[in-house]
């Protein structure tokens, strides 16, 4: 029975059955009429032809399979085939009113174009869909969305889409989605990048070092063959400030002019003494405290230590570790007093200073003095022995121990160049007098000591003769255990601490091996001790007029 309605009028077929309906019309020229009830059977053998006419309707992909005219019934098996089935079709509803055959442009179904002939449907089998009927003479062939219009071929393949639009339509197939390219490993490429960077990094770095190393070894070299040498003096104009320096008894130019560069006042060591040479002077310099400025030229110092007006009156200048007997002369020039005043003022004894000791060796404290010009031998030496209590007392150094401490300080002095070799040498010290010591045995074995009981402390060596080193003195600790009878040298400030302070190590030995630096090498057994002794002895055989 035709659909219809309550009343029984008929009611209007659907737009898609309409449109069904003149496909069928257009392919095979009969008017639409309501479906028999039992459908004929489909010639098995059927044509290509009808396929393409639209005459036969495709139901699946198997070759040679042909749909029914009708939609089949419950009791109809469809045709084997790969793919969906056609949705069924209701049977049209006869109607009187004429069938608009045309559908719209702007509504296509979602099986078929405008025009086109019975829906295809999709395969995943690979098998060409049924070709539409051609179009009549004059009209503008339809085209698929997503494919070229007629007459436009295409060598290359199109881009997949990504469109489900496409996909129902037949213009792309789920095997072609999801094919694009996949997008760049960012990821990668910023790894690779790092890298890349890295290495052109490491390569800059070694020529960097590589350029370092080879400036710091052959700079003097590389200066002199490009001319790039630095002046030894200072520019004239720059000179600025104050400076200090003593000039003793019997200086030439050579010591003088490492004072003046130790004072800043010239550019290099060498500067004062090349100046001298370079113009062929030879004056003679008069003992004093001068002052001067820093970064002055070499002719400019020169003219400064010639100037009576840049000696200072009454004033000294005691540097660290001398002795007593080094001391008063250099105090007879700064003051004025006669030497003979001087060594009678300490031929006096301790007492009349003070001092609960044999002698004032180690109590005419370094530094530099000026005193009034009413000074005498007796106030020049109260007021170097009350400097040394005040650096004994800012060190902590129970009354007491003052002795002691001076002693300890004095032979630190001698022996080390610098703070921190100071406060070791203390330990070394320390160490040795410890009652378990089962290295030495309590001898301290300082070469400073053995020198000094034995009067070579101003041959100018660093060396014991075997003799000094066999003395039976009482300032020999390599003959008598424990700390010698009394100082050996006036310490300064930082060597009295240092007695007080020593740094934390278990050394037992040290040796200077460079006299030039100061370098030395501590150590806690004999057998390293022996080994940094070969050292310095081929340090001495290399640089044979260096005080060894």
């Amino acid at each position: 029975m035709p659909d219809s309605s309550p009343d029984g009028e008929a009611v209007p077929r659907s737009r898609r059955a309409a449109r069904e309906a003149a496909a069928r019309q257009a392919a095979t020229g009969e008017t639409p009429t309501a479906a028999p009830a039992d459908p004929a059977p489909v010639d098995a053998a059927a044509t290509w032809e009808s396929l393409i006419t639209g005459s036969t309707p495709v139901i699946g992909t198997a070759p040679g399979t042909v749909a029914p005219a009708t939609p089949p019934t419950s009791a109809d098996a469809p045709t084997p085939g790969s793919g969906f089935q056609p949705v069924p079709l209701r049977t049209p509803r006869p109607t009187t009113e004429p069938i608009d055959v045309e559908a719209p442009a702007d509504d296509p179904w979602i099986f078929a174009t405008a025009g086109a002939g019975p829906a295809m449907p999709y395969s995943r089998g690979g098998a060409a869909p049924a070709a539409a009927p051609a179009p009549a003479a004059g009209a503008a062939a339809p085209t698929a969305r997503g494919t070229a219009p007629a007459g436009d071929e295409r060598d290359e393949p199109s881009a997949p889409s990504g469109s489900l639009e496409d996909l129902f339509s037949g213009s792309a197939s789920t095997n072609d989605m999801g094919h694009a390219p996949p997008p760049p490993n960012k990821k990668r490429r910023r790894i690779g990048g790092w890298i890349a960077l890295g290495v052109v990094l490491l390569i800059l770095g070694g020529i960097s070092a590589g350029g370092l190393y080879v400036w710091n070894t052959y700079e003097d070299k590389i200066r002199e063959v490009m001319g790039w040498e630095e002046p030894k003096d200072y520019e004239e104009g720059l000179a600025t400030g104050e400076a200090f320096i003593t000039v003793e008894s019997g200086d030439t130019g050579s010591p003088i002019s490492q004072k003046l560069y130790d004072a800043k006042v010239t550019k290099t060591p060498e500067a004062f003494y090349d100046y001298l040479i370079d113009t062929g002077q030879n004056p003679t310099f008069q003992p004093g405290y001068f002052r001067l400025q820093t970064k002055m030229t070499s002719e400019a110092a020169l003219a400064a230590l010639q100037d009576p007006a840049n000696r200072l009156e009454n004033t000294a200048q005691l540097r660290e570790g001398l002795t007593v007997a080094q001391s008063l002369p250099i105090l007879a020039d700064g003051t004025g007093i006669p030497l003979e005043d001087l060594q009678a003022a300490v031929e006096a004894g301790p007492a009349a200073y003070g001092v609960a000791a044999d002698s004032l060796e180690g109590w005419l404290f370094p530094a530099t003095y000026t005193f009034d010009p009413s000074v005498t031998a007796q106030s020049a030496i109260q007021t170097l022995v009350d400097r040394a209590k005040q650096s004994l007392d800012a060190a902590g150094v129970p009354e007491e121990r003052r002795q002691e401490i001076l002693t300890i300080a004095s032979i630190i002095q001698r022996e080390a160049r610098y703070e921190a070799d100071m406060q070791k040498v203390s330990r070394v010290i320390q160490n040795r007098l410890n009652p378990n010591n089962q290295e030495t045995f309590g001898l301290l074995q300082m070469d400073s000591t053995a020198q000094y009981g034995y009067g070579e402390m101003h041959d100018g060596t660093v060396s014991s003769s075997a003799e000094a080193l066999a003395d039976d003195n009482p300032w020999n600790t390599y003959v008598h255990a424990g700390l010698p009878v009394g100082p050996i040298s006036n310490p300064g400030d930082v060597a009295i601490d240092a007695a007080m302070h020593p740094a934390d190590g278990d050394w037992m030995y040290f040796v200077t091996v460079d006299l030039n630096t100061g370098e030395t090498v501590f150590t806690s057994n004999l057998a390293d001790h022996n080994r940094a002794v070969a050292q310095w002895q081929q340090w001495c055989r290399d640089n044979p007029d260096s005080g060894c």
